[in-house]
């Protein structure tokens, strides 16, 4: 029986997904869900990729074999850049079926994957695919990563958007709280996007804390998963 896949993504770079991903695995873990992370590229390192090993520390879990032989990260780049210029930086144009495959891997072992994303959803795979188009053209449900920081209402409102047009289904906010916000401009922030998900027609999709403490209680069942 195949597992699901369930992308996360963030509205920017440096929005926290990789600690979400983690967080929201663990999570799921201790539910009784088998549960692995995969992520689509990574760029900025060299060999095993750094938000595997993250992901894997946050779980608890030691370095798993899919992670060694790189089915859990099929692309890794040493350019900290976008996906295409860090592939054509070495000579390497991104196939859209490695990372299928590697996910196809993961499904037949797993129930879950949690499928990280790289950068916003608007970054480009390689010269012909964005990242929101791969997720629409695989039919992944999706949670969205965002934070309190000032612009964080437009950069949300803009990915909803970009979900709406492509027919992605949010299933979910992880609003990351983690470091010192402006408890006016934070409880504001998040007030918007939850009314937002319900006028863009993601009625069901919660908005779900992630702070120092981890992930809310019941952060798994609350995305329904």
């Amino acid at each position: 029986m195949k597992g699901g896949v369930l992308a996360v993504a963030g509205i920017d770079t440096g929005i926290g997904k990789t600690v979400a991903t983690g967080l929201l695995a663990r999570a799921l873990a201790d539910s009784g869900v088998r549960v692995i992370t995969q992520k689509i590229v990574q760029t900025g390192c060299q060999g095993l990729a750094s938000d595997i090993a993250v992901h894997r520390k946050l779980m608890g879990i030691d370095l798993q074999d899919v992670d060694l032989d790189g089915t859990t990260c099929p692309y890794v780049f040493r350019f900290p850049a976008s996906p295409h210029l860090a592939a054509g930086m070495e000579g390497v144009t991104i196939d859209i079926m490695t990372i299928r495959r590697a996910t196809f891997m993961l499904q037949k072992r797993y129930e879950l994957v949690l499928l990280e994303g790289v950068g916003g959803l608007l970054v480009p795979l390689n010269g012909g695919l964005l990242l929101a188009d791969y997720f629409r053209d695989a039919g992944y449900g999706l949670v969205l990563v965002t934070s309190p920081r000032l612009g964080s209402i437009n950069h949300t409102l803009l990915s909803l958007e970009a979900c709406v047009s492509r027919s992605i289904e949010v299933r979910g906010v992880l609003f990351n709280r983690f470091g010192q916000h402006d408890a006016k401009i934070a409880d504001d922030t998040r007030s918007v996007i939850a009314g937002s998900l319900k006028r863009y027609g993601f009625d069901k999709a919660p908005v779900i804390d992630l702070d120092a403490n981890g992930l809310e209680p019941g952060a798994a069942s609350l995305l329904k998963i």
